[in-house]
């Protein structure tokens, strides 16, 4: 089974910065696409970052020049680096990882969440 957790949420002022980690672990022994998504309250999930499998990145109008997607394949991680936060970036925010099993089978699944707060 694969498991998909995400860290590294929490209060920040705005302006600040924060960096999110997705890992991927269990029988995951690859990651071959990512991406970060996330929902306001009252808002549907909205796509923020992503990784596709053939490498291409995209990220939403609202953060660009201000968030990084990146990934380490030997640790099977992936990160989402927030700078310039603004209120509007308040949301919890979720992974969705793809990849394949030890078993030469493919898994998506997304983590459970992690919750960023910009506020003074």
């Amino acid at each position: 089974q694969v498991q998909v957790v995400e860290s590294g949420g929490g209060l920040v002022q705005p302006g600040g910065s924060l960096r999110l980690s997705c890992a991927a672990s269990g029988s995951a022994v690859s990651m071959n696409a990512m991406g970060w998504y996330r929902q306001a309250p009252g808002m549907e999930r909205e796509l923020v970052a992503e990784i596709t499998r053939g490498g291409s990145i995209n990220y939403a109008d609202s953060v660009k020049g201000r968030f990084t997607i990146s990934r380490d394949n030997a640790k099977n991680t992936g990160y989402l680096q927030m700078n310039s936060l603004k209120s509007e970036d308040t949301a919890v925010y979720y992974c969705r990882a793809q990849g394949r099993t030890r078993w030469g089978t493919d898994y998506d699944y997304w983590g459970q969440g992690t919750k960023v707060t910009v506020s003074s």
